[in-house]
């Protein structure tokens, strides 16, 4: 039986570990080495999680029985600390040394720290953990200054709020989530966030974080002189692949372990998914194009076939407690050929704003916030690429009112069917 030992325990490599062990279940003896003491769990759960919405057993997606009914050992707590590539063994910092025909890195990727005076200071916390939410929560009510209008500051942010915290988010663009709203759905993602106690400061970057003397945090000093009190400070400013072990073992490293469309490294015994991976100058930190990579690498692990990793493009959608939004595309009409700018259908009401881009009849990109009931009608334009010329004037409006005659008899049908 071929020996795989599996670094990383986090969402990809768990969905690799499923599809591996349903492809070929025999094939392998499998070790999976975890640097944290936890079981698989849900990341995406986290904010939900700290927000008190739900618990860590709910979030908890492959508990240790899962790994023990698949003769999976699961080795949690410790790093892998070096990858002995000439003898195929993988050392960790507890001392375990496991030998390997293949080996899968999938060792994620870790918080962006700020680049200021005072980051390491008591009281500056990460949130891309379980061991960041048990913190978190184990704070008294305090003042707290959240870095970053992304999708981690939000939710951070809002969670924090439902807390009890008095909490303030500092993001350096002009709306939220620049990189997946418009203007004026940011702008409303804002007023809607504001009204739960949030506040913001916007257009302002983080200059140092000031000690209270005790090697604690004080305050937040931001460029344009503003001086923010804080106890705790949140730094939510991105990701970045956690690709150290990689290059210490001579693999190509980027921006992260440089990856071929099998998910292979240059060294063919050694294969790389999830958030450490570089593929085709781009990295990744969605759960939906993890998972693909998960699936194309388990079917090459396996040894059927010749699937291919290529990303694809998807909807971005993001849910803090009731706050609905789905983005996808070129919402912005930027992308076009030379000054090509296509054109913009706006729908504003009170409950909900939409915007789609159009370019040659087609849907290029949108935005939908608030009612996104329509999100899969308007992807399904958009990834098909449907010539929209007859369903214009109503698009807008939602797959209701574009059905074309004879839709909802034909559909009846098939339900009656």
């Amino acid at each position: 039986m071929k020996r795989l030992v599996v670094v990383g325990n986090g969402m990809a490599a768990c969905r690799l570990l499923e599809e591996l062990t349903r492809l070929a279940p025999d094939l392998y003896q499998i070790t999976v080495v975890g640097d944290e003491p936890f079981a698989g769990y849900n990341r995406v759960m986290l904010s939900p999680l700290l927000g008190g919405g739900t618990d860590e057993k709910t979030i908890t997606t492959h508990p240790h029985q899962w790994y023990r009914d698949r003769n999976i050992r699961l080795i949690t707590g410790t790093p892998v600390v070096a990858i002995h590539r000439r003898r195929r063994q993988v050392e960790t910092a507890a001392g375990h040394l496991l030998d390997y025909d293949r080996l899968l890195l999938a060792t994620g990727a870790a918080p962006r720290q700020l680049p200021v005076e005072g980051v390491t200071l008591d009281g500056v916390v990460s949130f891309r953990d379980l061991y960041d939410v048990r913190r978190l929560l184990s704070l008294p009510a305090a003042r707290v200054v959240v870095v970053g209008g992304g999708f981690l500051g939000l939710e951070a942010a809002d969670a924090l709020v439902k807390q009890g915290h008095d909490v303030t988010l500092v993001h350096s663009r002009g709306h939220l989530l620049n990189q997946q709203l418009d203007e004026s759905a940011g702008h409303r993602l804002q007023q809607d966030l504001e009204a739960r106690g949030l506040k913001f400061v916007m257009q302002a970057r983080t200059q140092s974080i000031e000690d209270n003397g005790q090697g604690a945090v004080a305050a937040v000093h931001l460029a344009d002189g503003q001086r923010l009190p804080a106890d705790y400070v949140v730094q939510a400013v991105g990701i970045v692949p956690r690709a150290e072990l990689a290059a210490s073992a001579g693999l190509t490293v980027n921006q992260g372990v440089r990856v071929d469309d099998t998910l292979q490294t240059f060294d063919p015994a050694i294969y790389a998914i999830g958030e450490c991976v570089e593929h085709r100058e781009r990295t990744f930190g969605l759960v939906a194009p993890l998972y693909e990579q998960a699936s194309v690498c388990a079917s090459h692990l396996a040894e059927l076939g010749h699937r291919r990793y290529l990303y694809a493009d998807s909807a971005t959608r993001l849910k803090i407690s009731g706050i609905d939004l789905v983005s996808c595309g070129d919402f912005l009409g930027d992308r076009g050929k030379g000054t090509e700018q296509g054109e913009t259908l706006q729908l504003n009401l009170p409950g909900s704003y939409r915007r789609v881009q159009i370019r040659d009849n087609r849907v290029v990109g949108m935005v939908l916030y608030g009612d996104v009931s329509d999100a899969p009608f308007f992807e399904k334009l958009w990834k098909e690429k449907t010539d929209i010329g007859a369903l214009r004037e109503a698009l807008l409006l939602g797959e209701v009112f574009c059905k074309r005659p004879g839709d909802s008899d034909e559909h009846s049908e098939e339900v009656a069917a």
